[in-house]
């Protein structure tokens, strides 16, 4: 089977005109990502979450699974959504507790009224 190149039969001008168009897109990313105020690139939150108290989380817990399920929950169940931790991992690798609650109530289809 025979391959033909189509980007090499353009005419000279019209490649390096794409080239140039490519290189400037680049420099504007990287002059807009440079300058964000804490001199670096910027972050973008996905979500903005109320922080919520891991005492809040636990008591949420206990009060959907009952306290020795939802403390066997935090200890041995794995999520995927929490990148494969469980609950008690998650929590000391700094997840957010309202985060960890949304993947909880989603995996546990809990009822949005309770979430």
């Amino acid at each position: 089977m025979l391959m033909i190149n189509t980007m090499s039969a353009l005419p000279t001008t019209a490649m390096e005109a794409r080239v140039s168009a490519v290189d400037s897109s680049s420099e504007n990313a990287c002059a807009n990502a440079m300058s964000s105020p804490y001199g670096g690139l910027r972050r973008h939150r996905t979500t903005t979450l109320k922080p919520m108290r891991i005492t809040v989380f636990r008591r949420l817990m206990a009060e959907e699974f009952g306290s020795p399920r939802a403390e066997m929950l935090a200890a041995d169940h794995v999520f995927s959504g929490l990148g494969g931790r469980t609950i008690d991992q998650a929590l000391d690798e700094g997840v957010s507790a309202k985060e960890i609650w949304r993947e909880v109530c989603v995996e546990f289809e809990v009822p949005k009224e309770r979430r």
